[in-house]
């Protein structure tokens, strides 16, 4: 089950950081790294933060964007430190170990994403994720270093998989169908968008927040592989009558 549940650091700075994410995920069971655009990596540095982790540092799998990192998962969530200008479903520590774990039960791929030291995550990085996790620390100094960040998240999917390994067997619905992965949802938000445009519903020179308030929709929403080809199939036949050409009729 954890074995479903990828950490992905997106642009860190520095190596020392990397290692020590790798040696809190090692402690609490996790295996599997994802670096996006690290810019020092593999490093000295890592490894020595690392004590012992060296195994998780070998197989992070380093990638030149998000989008790339999140390709096969159909849960990702990102932390945030602050506030946003878009309201987004928002998750405590113990709450994000509790649907990772649920949901990597199933099968499905996860990922708990981490920004940069100084910056965290954009806004565009954040809006592709499901849910946004916040760790509550004291706001009189509430920066937590990355590696501090990432054990938190990681003790609290532990303490859910242990809490989980004495639970009875949930009885799956009979009707749940295989999820939309998160680089199928990206396919989708830009076929969406496309056709928005097309349809003239939406001005691509003022977007305003439509295209991230839909993100947000379709994420809560679960879309199944089933449904998203209903969706896409909609989508096409729309963008052909808004060309004028001949389209099908479901009757």
């Amino acid at each position: 089950m954890l074995q479903n549940i990828r950490v992905v650091l997106v642009n860190t700075s520095h190596p020392g950081n990397i290692g020590g994410a790798a040696r809190a995920m090692k402690n609490m069971g996790l295996s599997r790294l994802v670096l996006v655009q690290p810019l020092d990596f593999p490093a000295a540095d890592a490894s020595a933060r690392a004590s012992g982790a060296d195994d998780v540092l070998d197989g992070a799998q380093v990638v030149g964007s998000l989008e790339e990192a999140l390709v096969g998962c159909s849960l990702a969530i990102g932390t945030s430190a602050r506030d946003r200008s878009l309201p987004w479903p928002m998750l405590d520590p113990r709450e994000c170990g509790a649907k990772a774990v649920e949901r990597a039960a199933t099968g499905e791929e996860i990922a708990l994403v981490f920004g940069r030291e100084h910056a965290g995550l954009t806004n565009d990085e954040l809006q592709r994720c499901h849910f946004h996790v916040h760790i509550p620390s004291n706001p009189d100094f509430s920066s937590l270093n990355l590696a501090a960040a990432v054990q938190v998240l990681a003790y609290e999917v532990r303490m859910a998989w242990l809490t989980e390994q004495g639970a009875p067997a949930k009885v799956e619905k009979a009707d749940a169908g295989e999820l939309a992965t998160l680089d199928e949802m990206e396919r989708f938000y830009d076929h969406l968008e496309k056709t928005l445009v097309d349809i003239a519903f939406l001005d691509p020179e003022k977007p305003k927040h439509l295209m991230a308030r839909l993100r947000r929709l379709y994420g809560r929403s679960a879309v199944d592989r089933s449904e998203m080809s209903i969706l896409r199939g909609i989508l096409t036949e729309t963008q052909k009558v808004a060309r004028g050409e001949p389209h099908k009729r479901k009757d």
